[in-house]
């Protein structure tokens, strides 16, 4: 039996508690790059905008990805299997390949996030270290939930600490509280660039919070590890990140704490941080082509696992611009699955046992390209231009494609009349 249901509903029988979901859904917030993406606001902003930014920010994340657990948690169903519904049985793949995709490239990158600056600290060869720890991540991955919420509880109380005592000693180092707050930029970032920041992120990774919360056993628990876990889980990393940077000057998180002396502590805390990350990207980047391709997802988790090792440095040193990219085009497809629940379907879903799919459904791929386009091309914020263009869009072709096809219904009845 495919005990991660690659291809069903989640049943009741399989259903986890509050405490659990919380858990898991920390470890997915609890994410390395968010630290950096905290440092490059925490140099652009003062304090105060700070806040106002990152809670903002988390506000729009909240909203877009408790949507999607909401559904997840009602139907039982992952982020492919839902894009079925909107996108079509073949439709679905296009959705499935961007987000297999892009995750199992994330993957690369978070094992030479991991192995740089080990080999920086100890002399160990790059190579050992990129295959040890890919062959470690990928066997955790491969026992899917079960070690996604070990790993998490271990993980999120250990990157906590070390942040605080990291936190603490950055405010410190800069005379209290009160000259943390007194803190100007050199160079100042623009209100709407931070909060492009602060969405842009993690909307690609949220859109993928079906996959997870699907096997939450109520709709309300969903939901609310969903929002707290952004405003806890994703504050807090923004948060560590800032504090070290003003303090230090240095907006990667590994560099202030090498100035703080906790490297030592952070090679450990980060290696946690980022394999809870990675092990989300190969159990998400399963699921996604398990929908393609119909195979066990736990088989292709080795399969992914494998590449993602392979090509590790490679993905560090010439991709990280290409997956943000691919980054852009996530939101979208999240986009469309809310409105097609929400407004389209008015939050019912027939089972997916007895659903009959369209092949394609064009105006998903339609609205999906319109959303990509306007993510990538109209000033503003990028994810929210995407999400918002993508929902105008395919609901209102979906509206008139349904009004078209009732009036050669009535066409038809008329002229067998």
């Amino acid at each position: 039996m495919d005990k991660e249901f690659s291809l069903q509903a989640v049943p009741r029988s399989q259903r986890a508690g509050f405490f659990k979901m919380f858990v898991v859904m920390l470890g997915l917030t609890f994410f390395s790059a968010s630290m950096l993406s905290g440092g490059t606001l925490g140099l652009g902003l003062t304090m105060q905008q700070f806040i106002w930014m990152v809670l903002l920010g988390n506000l729009i994340l909240g909203i877009y990805t408790s949507g999607l657990a909401y559904i997840a948690a009602k139907t039982g169903l992952s982020t492919h299997l839902l894009a079925r519904y909107s996108f079509g049985e073949k439709g679905s793949y296009l959705a499935s390949f961007l987000l297999g995709a892009t995750q199992v490239g994330w993957f690369g990158v978070g094992l030479a996030m991991f192995a740089v600056p080990v080999n920086k600290v100890t002399g160990i060869d790059m190579l050992p270290l990129i295959i040890v720890s890919g062959i470690v991540m990928t066997a955790s991955a491969f026992f899917g939930m079960k070690a996604l919420a070990i790993l998490s509880f271990i993980a999120v109380p250990a990157i906590t600490i070390l942040g605080s005592i990291s936190v603490g000693m950055a405010i410190d180092e800069l005379g209290g509280m009160a000259e943390l707050f007194a803190y100007q930029p050199e160079a100042t970032m623009g209100l709407a660039a931070a909060l492009t920041i602060c969405v842009g992120s993690f909307a690609s990774a949220g859109t993928l919070t079906p996959d997870f919360v699907r096997f939450a056993k109520t709709k309300k628990t969903a939901v609310i590890t969903t929002l707290i876990a952004f405003f806890i889980g994703n504050s807090l990393m923004f948060l560590f990140g800032a504090v070290g940077a003003i303090s230090t000057g240095f907006g990667d998180i590994s560099e202030v704490m090498f100035v703080q002396g906790l490297i030592i502590p952070a090679i450990i805390v980060l290696g946690l941080n980022i394999w809870t990350t990675n092990d989300n990207a190969l159990y998400a980047s399963g699921l996604g082509f398990s929908n393609i391709t119909k195979i066990k997802k736990s088989k292709l988790v080795i399969f992914n696992g494998i590449i993602g090792t392979i090509f590790a440095m490679w993905l560090y040193n010439n991709f990280v611009g290409w997956l943000t990219l691919l980054g852009g085009a996530l939101p979208p497809i999240g986009a469309i699955l809310l409105a097609d629940y929400f407004i389209i379907r008015k939050g019912h879903y027939e089972s997916l046992e007895t659903m009959t799919f369209q092949a394609i459904r064009w105006p998903a791929i339609i609205a999906w390209v319109g959303g990509f386009a306007a993510a990538q091309l109209l000033p503003g914020i990028p994810p929210l231009n995407g999400i918002i263009s993508a929902v105008i869009i395919f609901v209102g072709l979906t509206l008139v494609t349904e009004k078209v096809r009732s009036a050669e219904k009535k066409v038809e009845v008329g002229k067998g009349a």
